[in-house]
């Protein structure tokens, strides 16, 4: 089995349908309209979030958000990765009803769970989220730079790419950069490739979620190549939600032989009918990489994660084979 690393996934988002079912139970709710034979249902963005939300508002204590990060580590463990991060939100937890602060405890008991059961490895990265606002995600920041759990690693900004502008976040960036966390921002995946420039302008990231449609400007392929910038892509996230219309139109082969280090993730992985495992397998299939070539991708995953060096030796130690 190829041994797999995983940088973009956003924990609410990776409820698995039996799991958010049994949530459901719980609560005494109807999951029906959202999960049909096993498997969530939505047709546009709008009944996709609407899925999404229904979901997260199923995780409330900090039980459950252990079980929810326990249950996504293990079951990306059983297919061969050694490494995770999650993406965390304190807008979440404060839905919940959550302090961050329990949210995000609850959060590594369940990855110190998933570790002590499997070995892998997992770390968090806080996100701020766009149509929220400034302020929020500002606040976001500062609990990140501050919080001092060892497995709070990065900062990023998800949500919606419409909403906001980059030079917006600056402030928020500069909080974590100076705390010491990597930086990481969502871009090129529902706007162009003018928003990865706009992210490579004013946040100056190591990685980019997405970052896909920068494919539309060779000029600015050639700078992230240049600058080494890691892009997490998501292949099976993009063709569900049209982003691109096939996987044979889909850039990450282009991306990758212009020189663009490219990783592959799962982003929100039961909502888009896949897995870390498929994401490799769409990769062996429709971009006809070998296994080889699906190690070195694993490779330039856990040399892009925000761990610590002795972390991250004993990673790539397992990777090539010398540390069980």
């Amino acid at each position: 089995m190829i041994l797999k690393a995983e940088l973009h996934c956003h924990i609410e988002g990776a409820a698995a349908p039996e799991l958010v079912v049994s949530q459901a139970r719980k609560y005494g709710k109807d999951p029906s309209p959202y999960i049909q034979d096993g498997s969530f249902v939505w047709h546009d963005f709008t009944s996709f979030l609407a899925a999404y939300d229904f979901a997260s508002d199923l995780f409330r204590s900090e039980e459950d958000y252990a079980r929810l990060a326990d249950y996504y580590l293990t079951s990306l463990a059983r297919d061969g990765a050694i490494y995770s991060e999650v993406f965390t939100s304190p807008d979440h937890a404060k839905k919940a009803g959550l302090s961050p602060k329990a949210y995000t405890d609850a959060l590594g008991e369940g990855m110190a769970r998933a570790r002590a059961k499997t070995g892998i490895e997992g770390r968090m990265i806080v996100t701020g989220v766009r149509h929220v606002g400034v302020e929020a995600i500002e606040q976001a920041a500062r609990f990140a730079a501050r919080c001092g759990h060892p497995l709070v690693t990065g900062f990023g900004v998800a949500g919606d790419e419409r909403i906001g502008d980059f030079e917006d976040y600056v402030r928020a960036f500069e909080i974590a950069r100076e705390a010491g966390l990597g930086i990481t921002v969502h871009a090129g995946e529902l706007m162009g490739w003018e928003s990865v420039a706009a992210a490579l302008d004013h946040i100056r990231p190591s990685r980019i979620g997405h970052g896909v449609r920068a494919i539309e400007n060779p000029d600015l392929v050639r700078r992230m190549a240049d600058q080494g910038v890691v892009l997490e892509c998501c292949p099976g996230s993009n063709i569900a939600l049209k982003v691109f219309d096939s996987f044979a139109d889909h850039p990450f082969s282009a991306l990758r032989a212009a020189g663009c280090k490219v990783t592959l993730n799962s982003d929100d992985p039961p909502y888009f009918w896949t897995s870390l495992k498929r994401e490799y397998d769409i990769a062996a299939e429709h971009f006809r990489m070998d296994d080889k070539a699906l190690a070195g991708i694993t490779r330039t995953a856990i040399e892009a994660a925000f761990v610590d060096k002795k972390t991250k030796a004993m990673l790539l130690g397992r990777l090539d084979g010398k540390v069980r």
